[in-house]
């Protein structure tokens, strides 16, 4: 994308009233004006909250959004970019409940108040396979901890990648800190009984995968 095409989205992004954009500062000094009242100062509704964790374009947080309009959807990435396609699409379908969030995940827990999220969505993340990377994996024990201060005690948590490393790490984790797995399948398209929204909704890699033959790996599970 040249330079030229991002600044034009950045400057969209101003205009669109279901884009969020703090500084680091305002986040890290819990000072972001919407913690703790996304459902009364944004959506106008007590609905529960999904978040989808490194949005990306912002597909799987518009088409929950459309599937389910008794939820309320923020997608979160430092990519404003990126997630301009999903507010705009969000916008021009009059899709209310939906937002954007522009920040850095390991944040995550400033933006949002205790108990105030109900399910999160970690669509495709960066496996980050090299060891060294571990700390940016966002299924590490640290990361989930993180989920779990801003999560409701039954929340859900839902992994999606095209990884297999991801999702073998991911699943060791989840038995190694005793975590309760629900679902757990690394090819949700070639077998029964994954849940509807798994497959009915792909992002634009996604459907480049499957094209190749590639499997799509899943995880639900509650973070104890």
């Amino acid at each position: 994308m040249g330079s030229k095409n991002k600044l034009k989205r950045f400057n969209e992004n101003l205009t669109f009233s279901n884009v969020f954009q703090p500084t680091r500062e305002e986040v890290v000094s819990d000072s972001l004006a919407l913690k703790g009242k996304w459902n009364t100062d944004f959506f106008k509704n007590n609905n529960p909250i999904v978040l989808e964790l490194g949005c990306g374009k912002g597909e799987y947080s518009v088409g929950l959004a459309e599937r389910y309009p008794n939820k309320n959807f923020i997608g979160v990435d430092i990519k404003g970019a990126r997630f301009w396609r999903g507010a705009k699409t969000a916008v021009e379908n009059g899709l209310n409940n939906v937002a954007f969030l522009r920040t850095q995940i390991e944040l995550i827990k400033h933006c949002f108040a205790e108990n105030e999220v109900d399910e999160i969505w970690i669509t495709f993340p960066d496996p980050q396979i090299k060891y060294k990377r571990t700390k940016h994996r966002m299924t590490n024990s640290e990361f989930l901890q993180n989920y779990k201060k801003i999560l409701k005690p039954d929340g859900l948590m839902h992994l999606k990648t095209d990884s297999e490393f991801m999702h073998g790490y991911t699943l060791g984790l989840l038995h190694g800190e005793g975590h309760e797995v629900l679902y757990a399948n690394h090819n949700v398209y070639n077998n029964a009984g994954a849940p509807e929204e798994v497959t009915s909704i792909q992002t634009f890699y996604e459907s480049q995968y499957l094209e190749i033959n590639k499997s799509i790996t899943y995880i639900q599970f509650k973070i104890k």
